[in-house]
């Protein structure tokens, strides 16, 4: 689109990320780019009046909370051309029925992946001194530092640490690692060895990772194929003292098996996600003084948050100028990532 008009916008998402997302500077450069659709945002497709304004809506500025886009919706869309999403995956609401109609859809997921790996770069270093186990012992024990020697070396050099799965996140967490004087093993069925190499890892089989890693992270999406990807017989492949790291989904490692392996005392764990999550009241990780639990805190949040609209705005932008997207999400790549 180059010919210079404006084309109509819907705002759809849950109006506290709305008020996060889009303060001042963004309603500025987004009003620039588009006419906005009332209401502002929509939490809905239901209703006349905001069916009315999605019949005449080119695109679709989108974030956590938007609707599924389901065929009857999008019936009622006839000029709807792109969907450009404020936050990482579009699982929630893209349907089959946005790729048979080839509307476009971007994403800011390598956007979202920066905090994430910011704070697995944190763990690792964390992990390597035992730091969040040994502030557990520290309230216990107050003034007496003897269960300094119960926690074994506390080091971040000659490490080897295990990243699985090599996504927009591990990508980043690999790069990040080379501020460590660690090994970094990088197990992913779809990775390049050549980008691994470029990033800083070395890409081998999960089973030669897990037996050599002081320190798992995973950043795989959540797929069928994922479920429990880390299960009973993965975590017995660690050595002892290892630790534990997920930013990514709660599914993709067995809670019950993992409960195992920290109530033992052999591993560590520190987890932003579970699964259930939260965990139940109940759940022993909660109580175990080798494990850390954080609620969901890795991704976008806060301020981290306008760094997605931006890149929404900028995709939008591009789409005006008639240039290509930079963050286009297929349906080929739907099946296999977040």
């Amino acid at each position: 689109m180059t010919d210079g008009r404006r084309p109509r916008a819907l705002l759809v998402m849950d109006p506290a990320h709305f008020r996060v997302q889009f303060q001042e500077p963004q309603l500025r450069r987004l009003r620039a780019l588009a006419e906005l659709a009332d209401p502002l945002p929509a939490v809905s497709f239901d209703g006349e009046h905001v069916r009315r304004q999605l019949r005449e809506t080119e695109v679709l500025v989108t974030s956590w909370g938007c609707p599924p886009l389901t065929a009857e919706v999008l019936a009622d869309a006839p000029r709807l051309r792109a969907i450009f999403h404020c936050a990482g995956t579009v699982r929630s609401f893209v349907t089959d029925e946005v790729w048979r109609r080839g509307i476009l859809v971007t994403n800011a997921a390598d956007e979202n992946a920066i905090p994430v790996a910011e704070f697995t770069l944190a763990a690792v270093i964390f992990a390597g001194k035992k730091a969040p186990f040994l502030a557990q012992d520290a309230r216990r024990h107050r003034d007496d530092w003897s269960y300094l020697e119960r926690r074994g070396e506390l080091s971040n050099r000659d490490r080897t640490i295990g990243v699985v799965g090599f996504s927009r996140t591990g990508r980043r967490v690999a790069e990040r690692l080379r501020s460590l004087d660690v090994d970094v093993l990088v197990a992913d069925p779809y990775a390049s060895a050549d980008e691994v190499r470029a990033a800083g890892g070395r890409l081998v089989p999960l089973p030669e990772l897990l037996r050599a890693s002081d320190v798992l992270t995973l950043h795989v999406p959540a797929l069928p194929a994922t479920r429990h990807l880390i299960g009973a017989a993965e975590l017995a492949m660690l050595r002892d003292g290892a630790t534990v790291i997920n930013t990514a989904r709660g599914a993709v490692l067995d809670t019950a098996a993992l409960e195992r392996e920290c109530g033992s005392g052999r591993l560590d764990a520190i987890l932003d996600v579970t699964e259930p999550e939260p965990l139940p009241a109940g759940s022993p990780l909660y109580d175990l003084p080798n494990v850390m639990i954080t609620p969901h805190v890795a991704g976008s949040l806060g301020s981290e948050t306008r760094r997605m609209s931006e890149s929404a705005l900028d995709e939008l932008e591009r789409y005006l100028s008639g240039q290509p997207p930079r963050a286009a999400v297929t349906a080929d790549e739907f099946a296999v990532s977040a």
